[in-house]
């Protein structure tokens, strides 16, 4: 039995290359391993791609499937956080107001760019709707956290309310916009909140890797104090952890993993959610072993989404917050329905 995490983590590390090289293969222009290994070669060399194929491996396919898996790790690994500090199977990344936070941002650059010529003098147009999305999403989650800390001990019940409220904000805030936005504004904005990896690029990734790894880093190094909080408050503080810090620690690296995702890819739903719950009840609750585990299984299970929604209408492709949406939501019933969760204690700090 003290082998079955380690398997498990063997099993889904193997189960993610496969699934990354199928997704680096298949798309509306299918590609060979030697496109795939020449594209390579010639980008070592300093060369240009020598056909078409490999210009698409390396400029299209490579980085948005990279950037896929590191996603659906994100997303996973944030699930996993937010449910240790609020002690609740049930809550997701975007809990805090950060994922709506950071669509108000971009459907305000997408709306009323326009408006601004000075800025774009300063701040070039493609660069201003993350920047945008980014300090939007950093601002929601700041007022959840402020509005929800007015007593000296923050309770999950008043965190909880707070992300509703300043959720509801937000979302109301983009309906509005979208409502007096123009045609072709309405469509940007309705099409980015609904989630999309087609525009990734290099340099996109590249911001990823330097935002989040440090992240992961942190949270592994903080497993143990995770393990503690999901003992409750007094039992946490008799184990030597410090609540209040830690829990704001994991707001934080959560805002900057969630934000730095969703200003560049869109909003994403129950990615959060879905992935470390049903991991939970495979491997239990030790972190050291969560943590990676919903990593690897979070890139897997948006790779094949993203794969799916290349394929199903290609050329064309469906945005990927729709397909993560419609599978999710019936499978977060099924699972409540199940294992009776709808029973389950929830916790919290007071």
């Amino acid at each position: 039995m003290s082998n079955r995490p380690a398997q498990i983590l063997c099993l889904l590390a193997g189960m993610l290359v496969l699934v990354m090289g199928i997704s680096l293969r298949l798309g509306a222009v299918p590609l060979s391993w030697s496109d795939m290994l020449q594209g390579l070669g010639a980008t070592f060399k300093g060369i240009p791609p020598a056909t078409i194929e490999q210009s698409v491996f390396m400029q299209l396919r490579l980085p948005r499937v990279i950037v896929c898996a590191m996603g659906g790790a994100i997303l996973s690994v944030s699930g996993v956080l937010m449910q240790a500090v609020f002690r609740n199977p049930i809550v997701e990344p975007g809990m805090l107001g950060t994922s709506a936070g950071a669509a108000l941002g971009a459907s305000l650059v997408i709306a009323f760019a326009g408006w601004f010529p000075v800025i774009f003098s300063v701040i070039p147009v493609i660069w201003l709707q993350p920047i945008m999305a980014f300090l939007m999403a950093a601002l929601a989650t700041y007022f959840v956290i402020q509005f929800a800390g007015t007593q000296q001990i923050i309770s999950t019940s008043s965190l909880l309310l707070s992300g509703m409220s300043v959720n509801a904000v937000a979302l109301s805030l983009i309906g509005l916009i979208s409502y007096f936005s123009r045609d072709p504004q309405a469509r940007s904005i309705t099409f980015w909140n609904l989630g999309s990896f087609s525009g990734v690029n290099w340099l996109q990734c590249m911001l990823i890797v330097v935002c989040v790894v440090p992240c992961w880093f942190f949270c592994f190094r903080k497993a143990n104090q995770l393990d503690t909080l999901m003992l409750g408050y007094n039992d946490a503080i008799y184990a030597g952890t410090d609540v209040k810090k830690i829990r704001k620690q994991v707001m934080v690296v959560n805002m900057i993993m969630v934000a730095v995702l969703t200003c560049f890819v869109g909003v994403i739903a129950f990615m959060g959610m879905i992935i470390p719950h049903i991991l939970r009840m495979l491997l239990g609750s030790n972190h050291r072993i969560l943590l990676p585990a919903a990593a690897i299984g979070g890139a897997i299970i948006l790779c094949v989404t993203d794969l799916f929604a290349r394929l199903v209408i290609a050329p064309a492709e469906l945005p990927i917050g729709i397909i993560t949406s419609l599978i999710g939501a019936p499978l977060f019933l099924f699972l409540l329905r199940k294992f009776g969760l709808l029973q389950s204690q929830g916790g919290v700090y007071d």
